[in-house]
């Protein structure tokens, strides 16, 4: 393909005014640095900056590291780091092309590149999308590992203060990150450890957020939707839902973008919104998934247009809504929102991609809320039917997960059901609920329906 027919800077002026950029890229300058270059920052927080810039006339340009990925870099370098959003309507829509990225690394490729980054004091903002696995990895060539290093480099540097940002989907994910960065900087140590850690502890903030967008993944037809509405080829475009949302904690210890400007929300308390939305949204996500995957569906839309599909979403959301603070959306125009959402036609979310690392998901979204309804001595029809949901998935089918042969060795013991469910839970740290005997039982006695196919609620 020859370069006029590619993305880039000298194409924008070709395209459809209204798949312009909302900022002039070569305007913006490197404030923001991102880990986790995948398809939903691109389409989340990125496209919140591109808006607040644009809005503003503040520069805020974003530098987005890959963990791994170096083909994702060098395919957003040849772009000039320009790539398409499209949102997904009834009525379809055209691509616009974002260009708020300044810049695109690989973690370990551009290591030194990183490393200046965070200690530049330009840079006062960090924001990770590494999903829940990525919290968990240690080691210096880990993102938590070189974050952790880079911020100790710029507390002994003396450089200006910086507020990182996780917008991953987990229960207190500012705490979260900033546990597992002091835990790194401790491994790392130093003779000045202790004096890093409270520098730490006075110029970082690790404000907690919640990120909503439903972003499917990318298939070969919306290459060829996306080269026909721009006129150029776009090798990284993204499409997402209409809705989003962003609602921060309101502590930042450096400047940031005014992403409010662009309707996110910045609140003194994030918890209620964030477990609304991991407890009801991914929760019942999650649940669509496994079950929709048992019922030989593919999309989200697919499982919504099955009669069990609507009636899953409002009966989890109304079984989870009692284990929910005050202060966060009603759970009931929640549960419409997510109805109209998971039935967008134009949506093509795949079970597969949602049902990936259930072990580490289901231990955030579900087990939390079923331990506190249990105690309670509260009936918890639905999210048994989820768990069965998930175990079957775990004997069968080859959907990616960190402890998938952990799991797959719970079903080859020669054990009967029960054990295999006992196995499941204890494996994912819950062996509290593997002891719940009525659990056990309830979960149990939803697997031949499921391994027929059918979903029952």
């Amino acid at each position: 393909m020859n370069h006029v027919n590619q993305l880039n800077r000298a194409a924008l002026g070709a395209l459809p005014t209204a798949s312009r950029p909302r900022v002039d890229p070569a305007g913006l300058r490197t404030r923001v640095v991102h880990f986790g270059i995948g398809a939903f920052h691109r389409a989340h927080q990125a496209f919140y900056t591109e808006n607040a810039a644009a809005h503003s006339g503040e520069p805020w340009g974003i530098a987005a590291v890959a963990p791994r990925s170096t083909a994702t870099v060098d395919a957003l370098r040849a772009q000039d780091c320009l790539y398409s959003v499209t949102e997904r309507r009834d009525e379809g829509a055209a691509p616009r092309v974002v260009g708020a990225l300044t810049g695109a690394y690989a973690l370990g490729r551009d290591g030194a590149a990183v490393d200046t980054l965070l200690t530049d004091p330009e840079v006062t903002v960090v924001t990770l999308t590494i999903t829940e696995k990525g919290y968990r990895a240690a080691g210096p060539d880990t993102v938590v590992g070189r974050l952790a290093a880079g911020l100790a480099a710029r507390m002994r540097s003396g450089a200006a203060p910086v507020s990182v940002v996780s917008c991953d989907n987990m229960a207190d994910n500012g705490a979260v990150l900033r546990t597992a960065v002091q835990d790194a900087v401790r491994a790392a140590g130093g003779r000045d450890r202790d004096q890093v850690l409270d520098l730490l502890d006075r110029q970082v903030a690790f404000p907690a957020t919640v990120v909503d967008r439903i972003v499917p993944a990318t298939a070969p037809g919306d290459l060829t939707a996306t080269a026909t509405a721009l006129g150029v080829h776009d090798a990284l475009p993204v499409s997402g839902e209409p809705y989003r949302q962003w609602v921060l904690e309101d502590r930042f210890t450096a400047p940031r973008p005014p992403w409010e400007l662009d309707g996110a929300l910045l609140v003194p308390v994030v918890a209620p919104y964030q477990l609304t939305k991991l407890r009801l949204l991914n929760g019942s996500h999650s649940a669509l998934a496994f079950l929709g995957i048992a019922a030989g569906r593919a999309t989200v839309a697919d499982a919504m247009a099955d009669g069990w599909g609507e009636r899953l979403v409002r009966s989890l959301c109304a079984e989870v809504a009692p284990t929910l603070p005050d202060g966060g959306p009603d759970p009931g125009r929640y549960a419409d929102d997510l109805v109209t959402r998971f039935r967008n036609p134009a949506m093509r979310h795949l079970l597969r991609q949602i049902a990936s690392d259930g072990s580490l998901k289901i231990t955030e979204r579900w087990l939390p809320a079923l331990r506190a309804l249990r105690e309670r001595g509260t009936a918890t029809p639905v999210l048994e039917l989820a768990l069965a949901g998930w175990a079957h998935l775990t004997r069968d089918h080859d959907i990616p997960d960190p402890a998938r042969d952990a799991l797959t060795a719970c079903w080859h013991t020669g054990a009967d059901d029960k054990a295999a469910v006992r196995a499941l839970l204890t494996t994912v740290g819950a062996p509290d609920l593997a002891g719940d005997s009525g659990l056990v039982t309830a979960v149990v006695r939803r697997l031949p329906a499921l391994r027929a196919g059918h979903v029952d609620i």
